[in-house]
Parts: C-alpha cells; structure tokens; sequence
C-alpha cells in the first residue's frame, strides 16, 4: 500500500495540473489573462499540495529516475482522459506512438527494479 500512496497523489496532482495548464482554455477564455494566471496559480498550488508529498513518500521506494518516469506517464494517461472527457479534443495516432515510447522508457527505468532504501 505504501508504494500505491505516492502514485495515487501523483493521479491527484496531475488532475489540479492539467487544469490549471489547459482548463482556462475553455473556462476562462473570455477572462483577462492576468485574472486566469491568478486563477491557474491557486489551482497549482493544489497541485503543489500533492505532488511535494507524493514525490517525498515516493523516494522511499522509487528513484528518482523512477519517479520521474512514472510522473510522465500518469501526465500522459491524466491528460488524455482531459482531452477527450473535457476539453472535447480526439487523440490522434502520433499520441498513441508517444504513448508507446513512454511505455518503452517505463520498461527501461523499472526492468532492474530496486527499492531505494
């Protein structure tokens, strides 16, 4: 359960992140640009609230490098159901190829599995 925690948060996070990157495209597009940075910096910092902890409990049992290949492919997952559930937007063949070369990286990062600690 310990190692499931950080992933679940990064879920979380990533979810606050996608927003406050993209949301406004759709929320806020009539809003003054310096009312929607506001905005998206408040929903960031959400995302902030997650993430620094996740990444914290994370290094107990992930490396760094693990850990940052997993916040990329949880982004890619995260941002996908986004842009079809939310924003609207199909996903193309090049994601699904970018997709495949994170699961490429995923495999490279975690086939010598070792908790750091």
């Amino acid at each position: 359960m310990a190692r499931i925690i950080p992933v679940l948060m990064l879920m979380g996070s990533n979810l606050f992140m996608t927003y406050a990157w993209y949301g406004h495209l759709k929320d806020f597009r009539q809003k003054s640009i310096f009312l929607v940075i506001l905005i998206s910096w408040g929903v960031a910092f959400l995302e902030y609230c997650l993430q620094v902890p996740a990444n914290r409990l994370g290094s107990a049992h992930y490396s760094l490098p693990q850990l940052k290949v997993m916040q990329e492919i949880i982004t890619m997952l995260v941002f996908a159901g986004f842009a079809v559930i939310y924003m609207k937007q199909p996903l193309n063949r090049n994601f699904v190829y970018a997709s495949i070369c994170l699961m490429a990286a995923a495999y490279f990062i975690f086939r010598d599995f070792k908790s750091p600690a």
